[in-house]
């Protein structure tokens, strides 16, 4: 079987007016261009700046992505965009399933499924977030958690060629705080079980500079889901670096 490529992808979430948004697109497009961080590179700005920043990633080998989309092609879903309108808009890939979706939306594993059925029909790659609370991993239940978001927001006909899996302890997310990296190996290890084969599993929470390349150099981990870090193109390339 064919090496897993690794991946790293910046989520902005809700960050960034046009003119930042812009440079920090061409910083990131820029610095990409030298080759030299062997892996493959994603953007994920907020639907306001997806269209503007298609237009300065086209061409180059940094890829775009949403950060979520609804599970209907079209219609009466005032706010919602389909997967179709990101594709049309310049993207490969869509986040789904982000724990900040999952706690703040009230969004359940049977919505997570639909919508990833809808990002398929679409014809963009899925990042299906998966990860348990702090009080879910303190009661010892971490791999339970995991396992039941994985079997019940990923459809049938999964392949890693439009699959790939973040596993994001909601712990850590923007708190500074990370597992162990056995810890991360375990929960990797067992994700892997239940998926296709040569779907990438990328690690995130909390992932900067400074952990990137103890994180990354864990033999399960295909590459990184980044939040803050990746609103600064040095910070973010720090870690596109650390997949080598």
């Amino acid at each position: 079987m064919a090496a897993r490529r690794r991946l790293v992808a910046g989520n902005w979430k809700m960050n960034g007016l046009k003119a930042d948004g812009l440079a920090l697109a061409r910083d990131i497009a820029a610095r990409a261009a030298s080759g030299a961080a062997g892996c493959d590179l994603l953007v994920c700005p907020p639907a306001t700046l997806v269209a503007a920043i298609g237009g300065v990633l086209s061409g180059s080998m940094v890829a775009l992505g949403g950060q979520d989309c609804a599970a209907a092609e079209k219609g009466a879903f005032t706010g919602d965009l389909s997967a179709e309108m990101l594709k049309d808009a310049g993207c490969t890939h869509v986040i789904l399933g982000h724990s900040e979706r999952r706690h703040s939306h009230g969004e359940s594993d049977a919505d997570i499924r639909a919508k990833v059925a809808g990002a398929w029909r679409g014809g963009l790659v899925v990042i299906l977030c998966v990860g348990e609370t702090r009080a879910e991993r303190e009661a010892g239940r971490a791999r339970a958690i995991v396992a039941g978001q994985l079997a019940g927001s990923m459809p049938d006909g999964a392949d890693a060629e439009r699959l790939v899996i973040a596993y994001e302890p909601v712990w850590a997310i923007g708190t500074g705080l990370t597992p162990t990296l056995a810890d991360i190996e375990e929960i990797h290890r067992a994700i892997r079980a239940d998926i296709p084969a040569g779907t990438r599993i990328l690690y995130g929470g909390s992932v900067n500079p400074k952990n990137a390349a103890e994180i990354l150099g864990l033999a399960e981990i295909d590459g990184a889901l980044v939040g803050g870090a990746s609103l600064k193109a040095e910070d973010f390339w720090a870690i596109a670096e650390a997949c080598q």
